[in-house]
């Protein structure tokens, strides 16, 4: 609607007027209707009257008095709304993008890192949902400082979530506590290459704890590098499950608790062990051959590596082997107690290749083949060059095949001791001693004792008591029995003790003496050998 002042502008909207007479009226100030409306626009101005026409408008309040100041404000309100729309439209510039718009730019930026990942070989199939770097640049550095570190692509596609871990704020945090700890630089790579979680992981809450509860378990600080290193996995174990459980276990058998912190500095994977599942079914199969579990508690702590052998398909296997090739099974308790490793070989090629070099070199006779381990089991880790040295070291001395497997027979260490005092015990022998060589294929164990601890001075107390007597009543016995044994008049062949190459089995279960040292950590021989060459 619009209605024409008298002043002639014209407004559009909602219109309220009052009119305003002079003083001499006496007529109020009302609302007038929409009939008034009309005769206020044909209103005509007389001499002498003065009309004043208030009106609203918009919310707006308008007088006739003054038509020049509603020209004006009109101005000023047309100039306002310029000014807003100008602020509205450089607004527009910034304003925040849609989330359309924003999942939008997330997946082009996505897909321009994935381009860039499987251009250098990596697969990005994993990483869906995965935090990653918004730009391929970022990503790049990240590769970069893998390869530094010796990762390859094949290593980061055996685990791609390892391209979540930041740099800064993940990788060299990790990397700079587990060197202050002292583990090694050069051993970083195959560190990462089993255990690349460690990257996730936080220093304070996740790492700290660990290498605090493993020094509670007396490993000492100057150890656990190496423990570290060598089972890193160690570092994403809960405190309180697998690594408490099977610690607790072996206590319970007998482990001595002050044997807890060396065994675990040389075999730290008994702390992934479950305790149902690995080490009580080995400790109780261990038991029903015959061997205590006391005895079985002290097998551990000089070899804990032996819970790492896998029960079914090597333990129980190597057993039934071993009776293939004629040890008996009575003898199977005393054999595991000597030399635990047995259990864990690929043992069935090792004796085969032994007898046949035996047959060949000695005609050795396949049955007897099981009284030679049963003597020492040690015997199946022995690599032919040094055992064919030895048979040609006794056949050089003057032994006849014959008297050389029977030599073997009864003391296998024959083919394994260290020559260059085999040969200083058998000058001494043949020179001093003027023995028949009968003697020695009787007791071949003569090479097995010390020539200037043991032979020499009870071979001079037998001269100078005049005593004849074997060699074996000789040496198999300790001092303070030697030494009774001078006291007697005659000698009784029940003075002769059992063969020096059977083995005690409580002997076993007698506590050891540890000496304290620095570290419990020792380097283990690959080739067992070379205890006895």
């Amino acid at each position: 609607m619009k209605i024409r002042f008298c002043s002639g502008f014209t407004k559009p909207g909602f219109l309220l007027v009052h009119f305003e007479p002079p003083s001499f009226f006496s007529v109020r100030s009302r609302s007038l209707s929409d009939s008034t409306y009309g005769n206020l626009c044909n209103h005509k101005k007389r001499p002498g009257i003065g009309l004043t026409v208030q009106c609203a408008i918009a919310n707006r309040r308008f007088s006739s008095r003054s038509v020049d100041s509603l020209k004006k404000e009109k101005s000023r309100s047309s100039g306002r709304d310029k000014d807003k729309d100008k602020r509205r439209e450089s607004q527009s510039l910034y304003s925040r993008p849609s989330l359309l718009e924003m999942n939008k730019e997330k997946a082009a930026n996505r897909a321009r890192v994935y381009e860039f990942l499987r251009g250098i070989g990596i697969v990005p199939d994993e990483l869906d949902g995965l935090e990653l770097p918004v730009t391929a640049d970022v990503m790049k550095e990240r590769v970069d400082f893998l390869h530094k570190l010796g990762l390859t692509i094949e290593d980061i596609n055996n685990y791609p979530l390892v391209l979540g871990c930041s740099v800064k704020k993940n990788m060299v945090p990790v990397l700079d506590y587990l060197g202050k700890l002292g583990v090694r630089k050069s051993t970083f790579t195959e560190f990462l290459r089993r255990y690349p979680q460690v990257l996730h992981a936080s220093v304070v809450i996740d790492l700290a704890p660990v290498v605090k509860y493993l020094q509670g378990l007396d490993i000492k600080p100057i150890d656990v590098p190496r423990v570290l290193e060598r089972y890193p996995e160690v570092l994403g174990f809960k405190l309180e499950g697998t690594m408490s459980t099977s610690v607790a276990y072996l206590v319970g058998i007998g482990v001595a608790r002050r044997e807890i912190g060396g065994i675990l500095t040389r075999y730290p994977e008994i702390l992934g062990m479950r305790v149902a599942r690995i080490i009580k079914p080995l400790v109780e199969y261990l038991e029903s051959l015959g061997i205590p579990k006391l005895a079985v508690a002290r097998l551990i702590e000089k070899r804990p590596h032996i819970l790492g052998f896998e029960l079914d398909d090597t333990v129980k296997r190597n057993v039934q082997t071993l009776q293939d090739f004629n040890v008996r099974e009575t003898a199977l308790p005393s054999i595991i107690a000597q030399y635990p490793e047995i259990i864990g070989v690929e043992l069935k090629p090792k004796l085969e290749t032994q007898r046949k070099l035996l047959c060949s070199a000695i005609d050795l006779n396949p049955e007897d083949l099981g009284s030679l381990i049963e003597r020492m089991p040690q015997f199946v880790s022995l690599s032919e060059p040094p055992m064919l040295k030895h048979i040609e070291f006794l056949k050089e001395c003057g032994f006849s095949i014959d008297q050389t497997r029977e030599m073997a027979i009864g003391c296998p260490q024959v083919l394994a001791l260290n020559l260059g005092i085999m040969k200083l015990s058998f000058e001494y022998f043949k020179r001093e001693m003027r023995r028949p060589l009968q003697d020695l294929v009787d007791f071949p164990a003569y090479f097995t004792y010390g020539l200037e601890s043991t032979v020499k001075p009870r071979h001079k107390k037998i001269l100078k008591k005049g005593i004849k007597c074997s060699l074996a009543w000789m040496l198999n016995c300790s001092d303070e029995k030697f030494e009774q044994r001078m006291s007697y008049d005659t000698i009784g062949i029940e003075e002769v003790e059992s063969d020096p190459s059977s083995f005690d089995m409580n002997s076993l279960m007698q506590p050891e003496r540890v000496e304290e040292s620095d570290s419990e950590y020792e380097e283990e021989d690959d080739d067992d050998e070379e205890e006895f060459v």
